[in-house]
Parts: structure tokens; C-alpha cells; sequence
């Protein structure tokens, strides 16, 4: 799961034509990866072929170990299976995402657990029902986790704290994690908007294992403060965010994920953004990583194509953010979610604030959408698979799914080629 991410964070305006939307957007997916073996991506760059396999790693392919069509002849992928790049190992860490709050102190209008747009055309968006996470759920939560670990034979956790916003309940945090630390926690991380995140609570939070928080910025300041505002003035965040990720860098070891969320209202700032980023954080502790604002039938859409001239400003995006040392998010082979990628919550959950349980972030909290709950456990498969959606199935685009596929390939090979250019693969 490319963490996206993030955030990577839009609820249906109709259920049943979103789940319409759903099938669509699955067999779109099958069409696209039609012909793919194991899970491997070939791409093709200016001088090289790259395998990706789902077992790790990245290979540089000559044109004689390709057929005509792009797929390994027989010597290559033995090769490459002796190496083990394409055998995907499953999980080892289950993978466990908490809603501590489904409240937002932000109106952005794209949101996928807004309900639809405001109706006065401010900043408050209707959103998904308030819960809060309190110590009995959590009691639950950890009781279910532990259960789960044990039957896919796992003993490592990985937490992701997650809402809304998370820290409008920084007591459920905390909380969460300290207890979480008897149940095999390993790692966890946040997605936060970090307009509440002080320098005393990120050293809180680091000490009890957090160990990166995911921010998103909606392009440069302009276009962030005129998007990412706040429900209850309408302001922009984009000072605060940034002096609040310098200060909490000051007080913790945290490491950042910078989201930049790329759409018609965004993309013309994004070079000056990056610029401004590395001007005020340490890229050292920072990965950046680009992704574009989707359609979930809220009424915000994004106009922009994947097209030649937009796969040319990500590669140059990312080469710009690589030479000012943030690092960037490297290509993957296809491989499931832990969370979302199996169908029957083997190896991670979602949980709302509520203790209950969704399939994917995308679907947390919705009405009609839950699989299950912490007490219960997970409802039949008769049930759940009209439900279980994975990640990014509700989202709508433009075109169809091989002209997206084409457009990350050709960006991901260009970023392959960069960091093998500059030594840096």
C-alpha cells in the first residue's frame, strides 16, 4: 500500500450507485493489470527496462529478456525467482488502523467522509456521525486485535492513528498506544492535519512508539489557505501547519510523510511549494509524495487528465524534492493491502471510534458500510462482500483504467531512471 497517501484520505452521495461505481471501478483494475504475472510490474525508461516484482526489490532488464508484449521470457523470470522478487511473502505485522475521532476541525471540501458540500457554500461540509474513542473501546479494540494476531499467527503490531482528526482526542492516543505496547506494538504512525499537534504532545506521542505523522498541503500557501481551512472561521492553516511540524521536530524524533494533493486548483503552485517546504523543515526527516484529489460523489471533482504534460511535472516534481533531500516515495510491485487487500480482515483492520468495523479508511464510519465490530467480530461473507471495498475503489476518474496505469508507469520509470542517474537507487 503506497501509504498513501494520505488523508489519501470522500463519502458516497448514494450508496447503491456507489457500489455500481465500486464494480466499475474493479473491473477497470482487472483490464488494466490484465496480463500481469505475480503482482510485477515492467516499466520502461529512457535507457532502461525495471522489473518490480512483489517479493521486493527492483531489477534493470535488457530488451532481449522481454517478449514483444513487455512480459519476462522464461529465463528472466526464473532468474528473477531465484532472487525471491517474485514471491510476496504475507504480512508479518498486522496492520491495525483506529479512528480516535471521526470529527474534523477542518472543512476541506474534497473530504472523503463529508456527506456533500456545504449548502451555504462556506466551510462546514456536512461529515459522517461524531464518535469518540474511549478506554472501554479501547479495551475492545485490543481484545479483537489480539484475537486476530493470533489467528493469522502474527505477533508484531503496527498502529495507524487515524479520524477525522485524530488529535481532537489526544487522550484516546496516548491511551491507545501505552496500552497497545502489552499486544506486540512495533510502529506506529498518524494521519494528522497537524493543527493541533504541540511540541509537548509529539514528544508524548514519540515516546510511546509514534514514529511519523502524515501531513497533506493542498499546493502552495494561496491555493492551501483558499482549500484547507477551518470549519469554524473559514482561515487558512498553511503557517500554522508548517510552524507546528518545526517546533514538534525540535521535541521528538518524528519523521514526516508530506502529502501534496495535486488537482486543477493545486498544481500550478506545486514547484514553489516544494521550495518553500525545504526552506523551512528538515527534508532530511521528511518523504514527499504526490497524489491527485479524486472524485467520491460529494460534489468536488478534480479536471485534471493523466496525461503527457502532467506525468512531465510529477517527474519533475519529484527530481526537484529529491535534490533538495527530501526523499521521495519509490515505486512498488502490485501487491494487496494489508488492510483492505484480502477480504476478510486477515491481516488488518479499520476501526471507528465507536468499535466499529469498516473494511477500508474509505468506508469508516459510514452508514450501511460496516463488516463487522470489535465486540461481534466480522458479520458473514454474504454480508460483507456487497461492503468490502479496497483502497481507492470509490473514487471516480475521467478516464479509463489503462490510460491511469500508463501515466503512473511512465512517471515511476522516469523516477527510477533519476535516482539510477544520481546514484541514489
Amino acid at each position: 500500500m503506497t501509504q498513501a497517501q494520505a488523508d489519501r484520505p470522500q463519502a458516497q452521495a448514494d450508496a447503491a450507485g456507489t457500489r455500481v461505481d465500486r464494480t466499475k471501478a474493479q473491473a477497470d483494475r482487472t483490464q488494466a493489470e490484465a496480463g500481469r504475472v505475480d503482482g510485477v510490474r515492467i516499466l520502461r525508461g529512457e535507457r532502461n527496462w525495471w522489473c518490480l516484482g512483489p517479493g521486493g526489490g527492483v531489477a534493470r532488464l535488457r530488451a532481449g529478456q522481454l517478449t514483444p508484449d513487455g512480459a519476462l521470457r522464461p529465463g528472466a523470470e526464473r532468474r528473477l525467482r531465484e532472487l525471491g522478487m517474485l514471491t510476496a511473502s504475507p504480512p508479518r505485522t498486522y496492520a491495525l488502523t483506529v479512528l480516535t475521532s471521526t470529527h474534523c476541525n477542518l472543512g476541506c471540501g474534497y473530504c472523503f467522509q463529508n456527506t456533500s458540500q456545504d449548502p451555504d457554500g462556506g466551510s462546514r461540509p456536512p461529515r459522517i456521525a461524531r464518535t469518540r474513542l474511549s478506554s472501554p473501546t479501547i479495551t475492545s479494540i485490543l481484545d479483537f486485535t489480539e484475537r486476530q494476531m493470533a489467528a493469522a499467527g502474527l505477533e508484531k503490531l503496527r498502529i495507524l492513528l487515524f479520524g477525522g482528526e485524530p488529535l481532537l482526542n489526544p487522550r484516546g492516543c496516548l491511551e491507545l498506544l501505552e496500552r497497545a505496547a502489552e499486544h506486540g506494538l512495533a510502529s506506529a504512525w498518524m494521519i494528522s492535519n497537524a493543527t493541533l499537534l504541540t511540541p509537548k504532545l509529539a514528544g508524548r506521542l514519540a515516546d510511546l512508539g509514534l514514529g511519523s505523522v502524515q501531513v497533506t498541503f493542498d499546493g502552495d500557501r494561496a491555493d492551501h489557505d483558499r482549500i484547507r481551512v477551518r470549519r469554524s472561521e473559514g482561515t487558512g492553516t498553511f503557517d500554522t501547519i508548517v510552524r507546528n511540524i518545526v517546533r514538534a521536530s525540535e521535541a521528538s524524533p518524528i519523521r514526516w510523510i508530506l502529502r501534496v494533493n495535486v488537482s486543477q486548483e493545486t498544481y500550478q503552485g506545486v514547484d514553489a511549494l516544494i521550495g518553500r517546504l525545504a526552506a523551512a523543515l528538515d527534508s532530511a526527516r521528511c518523504t514527499l509524495y504526490l497524489a491527485q484529489v479524486g472524485d467520491v460523489g460529494v460534489g468536488y471533482g478534480n479536471d485534471l487528465l493523466h496525461t503527457g504534460e502532467l506525468s512531465a511535472r510529477f517527474s519533475g516534481w519529484q527530481r526537484r524534492a529529491l535534490d533538495l533531500g527530501f526523499t521521495v516515495t519509490r515505486p512498488q510491485a502490485h501487491r494487496p493491502c494489508s488492510t483492505c487487500g484480502y477480504g476478510d480482515g486477515r491481516y488488518g483492520a479499520v476501526v471507528s471510534a465507536d468499535g466499529t468495523l469498516a473494511s477500508c479508511w474509505e468506508t469508516a464510519g459510514k452508514a450501511d458500510w460496516e463488516v463487522g465490530t470489535v465486540t461481534g467480530g466480522y458479520l458473514p461473507g454474504t454480508v460483507t462482500r456487497e461492503r468490502w471495498v479496497g483502497c481507492e475503489d470509490l473514487y471516480r476518474h475521467g478516464e479509463d483504467a489503462r490510460m491511469r496505469a500508463e501515466f503512473h508507469d511512465t512517471v515511476d520509470a522516469a523516477l527510477l531512471d533519476y535516482l539510477d542517474e544520481t546514484g541514489r537507487l
